[in-house]
C-alpha cells in the first residue's frame, strides 16, 4: 500500500467484555459464552452480552432521554465508539470520519414496533427513524459531537471490515486524516432466529462446544448467533501509539449461483486473499483469522480458498465464532481484534476441538476473512 494506515485503538463490547484485559484473558480460556434463551418459541443457544456490558448498556441508554428509544445496535456502537476515541486520544476539536455498518441494522426495535402495529393498526411516531440503517454513524456522531462525514452500510456479514476499506479509502484519498470504522449487531431476537433456521443453518448440537467452527468432519450446520459491536480507530501514516498498521486489502465478491451460495473453493476468498497478500511473501503471514461461522460448507470452502492460496505453507488458523458466535455485521472487526491481541501477546488463541497446530515462531502478521451472504469476502492483512 502507497501510504501506511495505523489503527491506534480497537473497541468492542461483545460476550467477551468491553475490556481488553477481560477480553485476553476469556481468548485464553476453553470456555464457551453461550447461553439458552427462549427465542423462536424454543430454548435456543445464542451469545449475549456480559453483566457488566449490559450494565454499560443500560447506563448509556438512560443517560439521555434521546437514547432511551434507540435500538440495541445503535447503544452498542455508542458504547464502543467512545472508548476507542478515547485510547485513540481522540477528542470532539479533532475532525474525523465515521462509517460504521451493520447486517441487519434495528432489527429487534424494527420486529418491536411492527407487532405494536398488527395489534393496534397504527405505527408509533418514532418506528420510521429509528429503525433506518443510518441511525447507527448519525447517533455515534452526535453522542461523540464529532463533525466529520458519516457513513453508515449493509453488507451483510463482512460489513465491518467493508467499514475498514472505506475508511481506508478515504484516508489514502486525502479526504480525511483519521476514521473510526466498524460494525454492530444486535441480532438475538425471534425473527433474526427463524430466519437462521428456515436457512436450516443454527445449531442443535448438544456438545461441549455446540459451534463447530473449523470442524471440517462435521455433518451438520452449528452456526449460533452473538451481539456486539467492534470499532477501531484509523489514522494515516505511522503514528507511535498504532497498535498494528494495516498491510494489505483485499477485496472480491462470488458470481452468485443462489442467494446464499459460495464456491466450492471459494473464489471470491481466493482473489480477496491475493490482493490483500499481493506485495507480501505468503510465508511471512503467521495466522489466519477465519470467518468460519460454523457451517459445513462456509467452513470448508474458505479453508480450501486458503489452501490454494498458500499451498504447503499453511499459516496457523483459528476463528472466534466457536466462542461467541456470528455477530453479522460485527465480526469482522471482532476477528481483528483477535488478530492485533495474538500479535501483541505472541500467543496463537487455538479452537479446542480443531486439528491440533503449534506455534514455531512469532506471530507479527495476521491476515483476517470475513465474507456475507452474497459472496463479499473481505481480507485484510495487519502486522505488528
Amino acid at each position: 500500500m502507497p501510504q501506511t494506515i495505523s489503527i491506534t485503538a480497537i473497541a468492542s463490547i461483545s460476550p467477551l467484555g468491553n475490556e481488553i484485559e477481560t477480553i485476553w484473558e476469556n481468548y485464553n480460556t476453553d470456555k464457551t459464552c453461550f447461553e439458552e434463551r427462549f427465542l423462536d418459541q424454543k430454548n435456543t443457544l445464542v451469545a449475549s452480552l456480559d453483566s457488566d456490558s449490559k450494565q454499560i448498556v443500560d447506563a448509556l441508554q438512560q443517560s439521555d432521554i434521546k437514547y432511551k428509544f434507540l435500538d440495541k445496535s445503535v447503544l452498542y456502537a455508542m458504547a464502543a465508539s467512545r472508548k476507542a476515541i478515547q485510547n485513540a486520544g481522540w477528542t470532539s476539536n479533532d475532525v474525523f470520519g465515521i462509517n460504521i455498518g451493520s447486517s441487519r441494522g434495528a432489527t429487534d426495535l424494527f420486529e418491536k414496533h411492527y407487532k405494536d402495529y398488527l395489534e393496534t393498526g397504527k405505527a408509533q411516531t418514532l418506528a420510521s427513524p429509528t429503525t433506518t440503517l443510518g441511525n447507527i454513524s448519525s447517533w455515534v456522531a452526535h453522542d461523540l459531537q464529532s463533525c466529520g462525514p458519516e457513513i453508515s452500510h449493509s453488507i451483510t456479514c463482512s460489513t465491518a471490515l467493508h467499514s475498514l476499506l472505506n475508511g481506508v479509502a478515504w484516508l489514502r484519498a486525502g479526504m480525511a486524516d483519521k476514521f473510526l470504522v466498524g460494525g454492530s449487531e444486535a441480532p438475538l431476537t425471534d425473527f433474526t432466529i427463524a430466519q437462521m433456521r428456515a436457512l436450516k443453518i443454527y445449531s442443535n448440537s448438544q456438545e461441549t462446544y455446540p459451534n463447530r467452527a473449523l470442524d471440517f468432519e462435521k455433518k451438520q450446520n452449528t452456526m449460533i448467533l452473538g451481539e456486539g459491536a467492534s470499532v477501531c480507530c484509523l489514522e494515516i501514516g505511522k503514528k507511535e501509539n498504532a497498535l498494528a498498521y494495516i498491510e494489505g486489502i483485499g477485496y472480491a465478491t462470488e458470481i452468485l449461483e443462489h442467494n446464499i451460495s459460495i464456491s466450492a473453493e471459494a473464489t471470491c476468498f481466493q482473489k480477496s486473499m491475493k490482493m490483500a497478500l499481493q506485495n507480501t511473501d505468503i510465508t511471512e503471514v503467521d495466522a489466519i483469522v477465519m470467518h468460519a461461522p460454523g457451517t459445513i460448507k462456509g467452513d470448508i470452502t474458505e479453508y480450501k480458498a486458503i489452501e490454494k492460496v498458500f499451498g504447503e505453507s499453511l499459516p496457523l488458523l483459528t476463528t472466534n465464532k466457536w466462542k461467541i458466535g456470528h455477530t453479522f455485521g460485527a465480526s469482522g472487526i471482532l476477528s481483528l481484534e483477535l488478530a492485533v491481541l495474538m500479535m501483541h501477546h505472541n500467543t496463537f488463541i487455538e479452537v479446542p476441538f480443531a486439528r491440533a497446530q503449534k506455534q514455531t515462531k512469532p506471530i507479527k502478521k495476521v491476515l483476517v476473512n470475513a465474507v456475507g451472504f452474497g459472496g463479499n469476502a473481505v481480507s485484510v492483512l495487519v502486522s505488528l
